[in-house]
């Protein structure tokens, strides 16, 4: 016997499914299912599906409580973010930045990031009357994209560039010889009293390239 429970209050939704009780169906003399139950066993098997679940539920839930635990959302965390080798790194550059705080050169990092957008944009929600769509006209394409490099300080952006289309060595290497006559004019003669610029970026692929270095 097969029980089907879709709701408490909807006896109908219990059904019973057995072989041959009685009567022949279509085919070679095959049985066709029956559902024959009576009001009062439909309801009795209700209320113990409907208790052994409560049960079950309140169980779980005490269990959780007990233990401290919680459904939360789930975060994705990349398994080489926490490798023996990526903690390496991570030590290394705590160690570089101590020793470049109590050098006797003074310093100053710079925080060099892109980031990619489009200008394209419209509005996710309008208004309309009741019972009709709220519609709004867009364009066939969405245009290129857009992407800007900016250098940072702690005292503010000291230069920026956007381009159209995705960023590359060739831009990164114009945008550094933008930065460095910025920051040190051609005509200046380097001296030991001279300020120490540090470059802090992440590992993007074009960030590493051989010309950049």
């Amino acid at each position: 016997m097969e029980a089907n429970v879709v709701n408490r209050g909807r006896a109908r939704g219990v059904r019973v499914r057995g072989g041959r009780w009685g009567g022949r169906g279509r085919g070679r003399g095959r049985g066709r299912p029956r559902t024959i139950m009576s009001d009062e066993f439909r309801a009795t098997l209700v209320d113990h599906v409907y208790s052994h679940y409560k049960t079950a539920v309140l169980h779980i839930n005490t269990v959780l409580n007990e233990n401290k635990l919680r459904i939360k959302q789930v975060y994705r965390v990349p398994f080489e973010r926490n490798s023996e080798r990526v903690k390496e790194l991570r030590y290394n550059y705590v160690q570089r930045v101590l020793e470049l705080e109590v050098d006797a050169v003074e310093h100053q990092f710079f925080f060099i990031d892109e980031v990619g957008f489009n200008l394209t944009k419209r509005r996710r929600r309008g208004r309309n009357i009741i019972g009709q769509r709220a519609i709004v006209e867009v364009p066939g394409q969405h245009g290129g994209n857009i992407t800007m490099c900016a250098a940072m300080t702690h005292h503010g952006i000291i230069h920026h560039h956007a381009t159209l289309g995705p960023y590359n060595t060739a831009h990164l290497i114009t945008f550094l010889d933008t930065l460095h006559n910025t920051l040190i004019p051609p005509d200046q003669i380097d001296g030991p009293e001279q300020l120490r610029y540090v470059v802090i970026w992440d590992n993007v692929s074009f960030h590493r390239a051989a010309l950049v270095h």
